[in-house]
């Protein structure tokens, strides 16, 4: 059943105003401060109606009605309205972001204490793993006749280095060699691309002692393998005091038991939709029983158009969705600014 217009005035002023208080809404305090030319009496009679099909609640110590799982769903598919981040908000999220940050793990974290600080919110993100972006160098450095530096770069301003102590001494020119290889062999592959085939051709190539080459090529998986898989980043755990709700110490508890689980967070923010930027799931909408009485926000990051990874808005049901969807919005695009910039440079 679609609802009318009348419905739908109430229900959003309903969900601003508990979202504000956290308090059950009462017909009289909508009658009185929202000026919708409805009696007490027949805002009371549509609040019934409402409840009736699901989209409030009826706590049983109060008079007053609190949105349900489906109320905010249509609240946030429907009606509320687009919430423009004021000049200083804005601002102090541009400025923050100014720093020369110009690898994509630090932006990350750096931009996920911004965000829980804006929304007043926690706040998860995941950087990317190796495999999902290109390799755009790797330089192998002398740092002496046995020792060697050996650099990896790729996407993102993704940058690891591995120190390599050789079983035998190497020339400088020999260096050069094989960090002229390794860069035309493996520029422009990801690391899943590189195969047994490309190392026998590096092998073939220069012509160096097994051992000596060996040593190498093991420094630079090395390299690969300590971004091959995502970080993540949390704050604003301690945020969830902020509201009434999680005053009960047990709560506020298994909330902060949730958070210690890394493997379950790194996967709520990989179950993003590769069609959606912003996706929220709402209660009981949450495929995992443990945060079905909070609502997750997570938004897609990109740079050059590809999606590197998630960053995510836990809080309760009573969220104030439309200001963390425009926070996430202008976040995303300062990423895709920041690093198409450090990307064509």
């Amino acid at each position: 059943m679609s609802l009318d217009e009348r419905k739908k005035a109430i229900l959003t002023a309903i969900i601003n105003d508990y979202i504000n208080t956290a308090e059950p809404i009462g017909s009289r305090t909508v009658a009185k401060k929202h000026g919708l030319g409805l009696s007490s009496a027949t805002i009371r009679n549509e609040m019934a109606d409402l409840e009736e099909l699901g989209y409030l609640s009826h706590p049983h110590t109060s008079a007053g009605r609190v949105p349900s799982d489906k109320g905010y769903r249509i609240y946030v598919d429907e009606l509320m309205n687009n919430f423009k981040l004021t000049p200083e908000e804005a601002r102090s999220i541009r400025e923050s972001m100014e720093f020369r940050i110009n690898e994509i793990g630090q932006l990350v974290k750096h931009i996920s204490s911004i965000i829980a600080r804006v929304t007043r919110y926690t706040t998860m993100a995941i950087t990317p793993g190796l495999k999902d972006v290109v390799i755009k160098a790797v330089q192998v450095v002398p740092i002496s006749t046995r020792e060697i530096l050996v650099i990896v770069v790729a996407g993102a301003g993704i940058v690891r280095n591995c120190l390599v102590k050789l079983p035998v001494e190497i020339s400088a020119d020999n260096v050069i060699v094989i960090s002229n290889v390794l860069g035309s062999k493996l520029k422009g592959l990801s690391a899943e691309k590189i195969s047994a085939g490309i190392t026998d051709d590096i092998e073939k190539e220069v012509h160096f002692p097994a051992d000596i080459l060996a040593s190498i090529l093991t420094g630079v998986k090395n390299c690969i393998r300590q971004i091959d898989s995502s970080e993540l980043y949390l704050e604003g755990a301690t945020n969830i005091f902020n509201f009434p709700e999680f005053k009960d110490v047990i709560k506020a508890q298994e909330f902060l038991s949730i958070l210690d689980e890394k493997n379950f967070l790194h996967d709520m923010l990989q179950m993003y939709d590769g069609n959606k930027e912003i996706r929220i799931k709402i209660g009981a909408e949450n495929e995992r029983d443990e945060i079905k009485d909070y609502s997750l926000i997570t938004a897609t990051y990109s740079i050059n158009d590809e999606v590197l990874g998630s960053i995510g808005v836990i809080g309760p049901t009573r969220m104030q969705y439309s200001k963390v969807i425009s926070s996430l919005n202008y976040i995303r695009k300062r990423i895709a600014e920041n690093f198409s910039e450090t990307e064509s440079k």
